[in-house]
């Protein structure tokens, strides 16, 4: 029977300020970063963070790595849960060549990131392969449409929408966010539709050419859509892409800050914003959301929250172990 093993895949970022040059050329693989947007990043990172200036998402993707590893032990599966980072220590490359190492023949992979995006789970799986030798895999390539993950979101959003319609006479309107990604990402895509069925079209594809849909804006669509679903208390919500890049030509939009206008036009005065695309803390959401975002609504006579982000949480922990256990299936059955 061939060893088998459970690959976890993630951004990654590093622990301090110092050491964000070198972790950006890995983000834009090498080529020339502006100064300023070096600068701007730094400072950023130096207003998150216990102590300040510390991103918490490496350690914060250990944790859930060791989280799995114990699910699955309660289910009784003996399978080594290995953890690779695109941008940051451990890299992919590094943890791949450990595998081979250890003798790992076969890997079902999950990336930590449920939305499938050329510009994430593509360069993630492209690291996998570049280092694989003879080793095969099961490659899950996008999971927003798994109940526990909207589960998992809604367990967060259901307590902080209780707190904040307790404190606020207010209406409160939810804001879903994914991370924005560039136009040209999306932008020649095949005739589909998004999560609610309606048809999509994208004005730069050429009649009739050839077209591979990059589905991560209908993916983020539908995982926002699914956990809206699990809380009754939500009476309205939108769906906006933040932390657009300063670099790179337009990425795709609404913006957090031009929905942030349009709700706060139509009279709107509480909003709680939650990240379906991230699993757990880092400047995406401590500095973007929690300062940033949070200041921009403040101007516009509006209060803005956010739940917990996922972390540690338990559901988390049991989806990932289920999403695993189905890619070793997967595996044993193909070799079956």
């Amino acid at each position: 029977m061939a060893k088998r093993a459970v690959l976890l895949l993630a951004h990654g970022t590093p622990a301090t300020v110092d050491e964000i040059p070198e972790y950006l050329r890995n983000v834009v693989s090498g080529r020339p970063m502006p100064q300023h947007v070096v600068e701007e990043i730094q400072h950023r990172y130096s207003l998150i963070g216990e102590p300040k200036g510390h991103s918490p998402l490496t350690e914060l993707t250990m944790e859930q790595a060791e989280l799995l590893r114990a699910e699955l032990a309660r289910a009784g599966v003996d399978v080594p849960v290995y953890l690779g980072m695109r941008n940051w220590r451990p890299y992919i490359a590094d943890v791949v060549k450990q595998m081979r190492a250890d003798g790992i023949e076969e890997a079902a992979v999950v990336c930590l990131a449920p939305q499938n995006s050329r510009t994430s789970v593509g360069l993630y799986r492209r690291a996998v392969l570049a280092e694989a030798g003879g080793m095969r895999f099961d490659f899950l390539e996008g999971w927003a449409g798994e109940p526990l993950l909207a589960d998992a979101f809604a367990e967060r959003l259901r307590v902080a929408v209780l707190r904040f319609s307790s404190e606020t006479s207010e209406p409160v309107h939810v804001l879903f966010t994914a991370h924005s990604v560039p136009v040209r990402t999306v932008e020649a895509a095949a005739p589909g539709g998004d999560a609610e069925g309606k048809p999509i079209h994208w004005p730069t594809a050429k009649p009739g050419a050839e077209a591979v849909a990059d589905p991560y804006s209908v993916e983020a669509k539908l995982t926002a859509r699914l956990v809206a679903e699990r809380v009754p208390e939500v009476a309205a919500w939108s769906f906006a892409f933040q932390s657009q890049g300063a670099s790179g030509g337009p990425w795709i939009g609404p913006s957090v800050e031009e929905t942030l206008d349009g709700l706060a036009a139509q009279g709107v005065k509480a909003v709680i914003l939650q990240p379906i695309g991230f699993l757990c803390d880092h400047v995406e959401i401590l500095y973007d959301i929690d300062i940033a975002f949070r200041e921009h609504a403040a101007k516009l006579g509006m209060r803005l929250e956010r739940p917990e982000s996922l972390n540690g949480s338990p559901i988390l922990a049991q989806v990932l172990a289920k999403l695993s256990l189905e890619g070793v299936a997967r595996l044993a059955s193909a070799q079956g």
